[in-house]
């Protein structure tokens, strides 16, 4: 089953006092690239669902974004109170300083409430206030079912994919095909061409060995003969039609069959000698780079 490296999921979940909201999304990449994006004041939380994402994905450029609140706090409040004896200690220092101010006849603003919350201390974090073990746990306990709607994307991502190379791969061998058709047409006339080419030098040249004649004419026709690069792109197909049928992770043995593709299809034009066959090439050349494309999305 052929697997996409696009593919997202989003869930939402409760336990241990807390909700959450989560989502995973990826695109394609050469290796697994992880940015995870979850609270730091859940100690130990991004590290054991690295760990877990690592273990069930192989390729793909993947972010996950968590979002956790206490039950009955609005978001964005989660993690936050107030330190009641700092706040003491910085409102006792403020009457302090307006003290000496009325004293010494000097006016002050006063300050707002954000001023004081902004003093270093005021607010702590709430993971300092209870053990975030339990949260942490129903957290990764919930993962599963986020990864199983993740996987569950990329598989129907795959299936359209598949049909997508495979309609590409028909395309290949067909033209393929109509390539080793002109192959045959023009062999025949090129080999007329180079009897009559050596008929005329023979008749016009003297002293000219025959054997040694005859070796470059044959090492031409050699050099132009497309049989080998026809019979490596049918090869391409079957191994690729192969891949396609295989499970797991194929992405990067079809990265490499594509550039063996591109390979004989640029040596297909090169030699071809002929512009229905350069054409042919060409048509081959646009359908792999399309392949191509497409194959780069394949885990």
């Amino acid at each position: 089953m052929t697997v996409s490296m696009t593919g997202f999921a989003a869930a939402k979940g409760q336990g241990a006092g807390h909700s959450w909201a989560w989502d995973i999304r990826s695109v394609n990449g050469k290796g697994l690239d992880l940015r995870l994006r979850v609270p730091d004041w859940i100690d130990g939380l991004e590290l054991a669902l690295r760990g877990e994402i690592s273990r069930s994905l192989q390729r793909g450029n993947v972010s996950l974004s968590l979002k956790v609140a206490r039950d009955g706090l609005a978001e964005g409040a989660e993690g936050v109170r107030v330190n009641i004896p700092a706040l003491a200690a910085v409102l006792a220092a403020l009457k302090q300083v307006e003290d000496a101010a009325m004293e010494a006849g000097v006016t002050l603003g006063q300050p707002t409430g954000a001023d004081v919350l902004a003093v270093r201390g005021v607010l702590d974090t709430t993971s300092a206030d209870f053990d975030v073990t339990p949260l942490r746990a129903a957290i990764l306990a919930d993962l599963p079912g986020l990864l199983k709607d993740f996987h569950a994307m990329r598989a129907a991502e795959g299936a359209a994919l598949h049909g997508v190379i495979a309609a590409q791969l028909d395309r290949i061998a067909r033209l393929t095909d109509d390539a080793a058709l002109e192959a045959t047409a023009r062999r025949d006339a090129a080999a007329t061409t180079l009897r009559d080419a050596l008929a005329k030098v023979l008749a016009n040249a003297e002293g000219v060995d025959e054997t040694r004649l005859a070796q470059e004419l044959a090492l031409i026709a050699v050099k132009n003969d497309v049989a080998e690069e026809l019979d490596r792109l049918t090869a391409h197909i079957d191994a690729a039609r192969s891949l396609l049928a295989e499970p797991g992770q194929v992405g990067r043995k079809f990265d490499f069959l594509m550039q063996e593709f591109m390979r004989e299809a640029n040596t297909l034009c090169s030699k071809s000698q002929s512009l229905a066959l350069t054409r042919i090439g060409l048509d081959l050349k646009t359908v792999i780079d399309q392949m191509r494309e497409q194959v780069q999305n394949v885990e």
